[in-house]
């Protein structure tokens, strides 16, 4: 299998020869270099000259290459470095690879299997703001050894590396990363919003995380002491003890149930939309709400998982700075199928105050949440005062109490009273308006002796018929609602013979 060097040689030709100015040449035809002047001119063809964006995708490259010099000079001005589907699994390659890369800010280095363990020491990359590690299966001890050497890194990518826990010692200030803004951590087994938390802590000013597809079951903290996670010391369990104690004295926001598994859930009390950044709510490793680790973050998408309550939704309210949401494709919405897309829309609206988009849409207008949030009031008020959710009586406080809209049945009568006329025989008879104009004819066949085929219908309006006179209802399977028949109206019944016959007649008197 290639390294990277014979893959670049195969790419982009064996020359060391690079066509870019050096520095000393960039400063030789500055501005301030006095009456110089230089002429670029390139030694070969950009077809062999390594571009700063390299992209050397599915190449089963394993390894950097013997040549550590020749490396260097064809991978001095790389910026952008996609290696994603090759054969890499030593770290010690990709960072021999790096370290040629004075310049890179990108790395995209998915699947490559990169499993093994790995102590990072040392090295210096402050330009690299992008890293893209999605199915490497890469460890948490090496993501930790990442987290500490890229100080800079403003965007990680863990996706699809089959995380159903997050090992990351938060504790430790060293530990932290205060740069990330973005992590990317789709598709991954986490259940748990326990384990979710865990990267709030560790990247503190976090803005945007995704978690789709990852098969979360609730934003509640669960206390599962069958999960994985490490024991707490006695001290700690002291700690805890008195917390927790201090917690059930006090009228505190936090209140306990426990689900089907024995789980302790803990569950926020009363809503505060205005909570500021500043405020901290856990102290030492006890986590007090779903949102303190977050406190940061305006983009979250959760489409995917499984959410399937509006207290999850509710929960999501109390995120300081959240702006932008995407939740799809939930148990909430999908099953049962209790809502219209603009029923859940308006529902989700009205949940999230401090939300200005959501499902990628525009952003929210003051119209449209005024009318979700007073869609919201009508959707509870017939409801059980037990049913109903804090939400609820805030909106009541903004709004008022709320008259049920009236309801106005606008789908026609299913039968009416219509006067048939065919010649001198007259005859009332009750129909059914969903039927089709060719049915109808059908059933006039034994009043009027004439087959369907052979049969005309004009529709007379009694309100209209001064303006427009009689309708010929020429489509066989319009159905007869859509001429907005109503009782009292007039169907004159005439013959295409008739026509026929009126027809030869008017010829044959011009003939004579």
């Amino acid at each position: 299998m290639p390294s990277l060097l014979e893959a670049l040689e195969l790419k982009y030709g064996s020359s060391t020869t690079d066509c870019s100015l050096t520095d000393e040449e960039m400063e030789s035809s500055s501005p301030k270099a006095a009456l110089s002047v230089s002429i670029f001119i390139p030694k070969k063809s950009p077809r062999h000259t390594v571009p700063a964006l390299l992209v050397l995708q599915d190449c089963d490259i394993e390894s950097a290459g013997n040549d550590a010099e020749k490396l260097r000079n064809k991978c001095k001005n790389v910026e952008e470095l996609d290696l994603a589907q090759n054969k890499l699994s030593q770290w010690t390659e990709v960072f021999g690879i790096l370290q040629h890369m004075p310049k890179i800010k990108f790395v995209n280095l998915s699947f490559n299997c990169l499993a093994e363990v790995f102590e990072i020491k040392h090295g210096s990359y402050d330009l690299l703001k992008n890293l893209v590690l999605n199915g490497t299966r890469v460890t948490w001890s090496t993501v930790q050894g990442l987290i500490r050497l890229l100080r800079n890194l403003e965007e990680l990518h863990l996706s699809l590396n089959e995380y159903k826990t997050v090992d990351l010692d938060y504790q430790m200030p060293e530990n932290k990363n205060v740069s990330v803004r973005k992590l990317h951590f789709t598709g991954n087994p986490v259940e748990i919003w326990n384990e979710i938390s865990k990267l709030g802590y560790v990247f503190p000013n976090l803005e945007s995380l995704v978690l789709a597809e990852c098969p979360i079951r609730s934003l509640a903290l669960a206390d599962n002491r069958n999960s994985n996670v490490e024991p707490c010391s006695k001290k700690e369990s002291e700690n805890l003890s008195e917390d927790s104690e201090n917690m059930n004295s006090l009228d505190t926001e936090e209140n306990t149930s426990v689900d089907e598994k024995g789980n302790r859930i803990f569950s926020e009390g009363k809503v505060n939309y205005d909570r500021s950044e500043s405020e901290s709510e856990s102290s030492g490793t006890t986590i007090r709400s779903s949102h303190d680790p977050f406190r940061k973050l305006r983009f979250l998408n959760l489409n995917g998982t499984l959410l399937s309550t509006w207290d999850d939704v509710e929960r999501l309210a109390r995120f300081p700075v959240l702006k932008s949401l995407r939740i799809q494709g939930c148990p909430l919405f999908e099953s049962p199928r209790e809502y219209t897309e603009h029923e859940r829309r308006q529902l989700l609206i009205a949940r999230l105050p401090n939300v200005e988009t959501l499902n990628g849409g525009g952003v929210i207008s003051s119209q449209e949440r005024e009318d979700a949030e007073r869609a919201f009031i009508r959707y509870y008020m017939d409801k059980p005062e037990a049913d109903r959710p804090e939400r609820y009586s805030e909106l009541v406080a903004i709004h008022g109490k709320l008259d049920p809209l009236v309801h106005v049945d606008l789908t026609p009568e299913k039968r009416v009273k219509v006067t048939f006329t065919y010649g001198d025989l007259v005859e009332v008879r009750s129909i059914d308006v969903y039927r089709t104009v060719f049915e109808l004819k059908t059933k006039l066949e034994t009043m009027v002796k004439i087959p369907a085929n052979r049969m005309r219908l004009f529709y007379v309006d009694q309100v209209m018929k001064a303006q427009y006179g009689p309708e010929e209802m020429l489509y066989p399977n319009k159905q007869l609602y859509r001429y907005n028949i109503r009782n009292g109206d007039e169907i004159i019944i005439d013959s295409k013979l008739n026509r026929f016959v009126s027809t030869s007649s008017t010829t044959s008197s011009i003939r004579s």
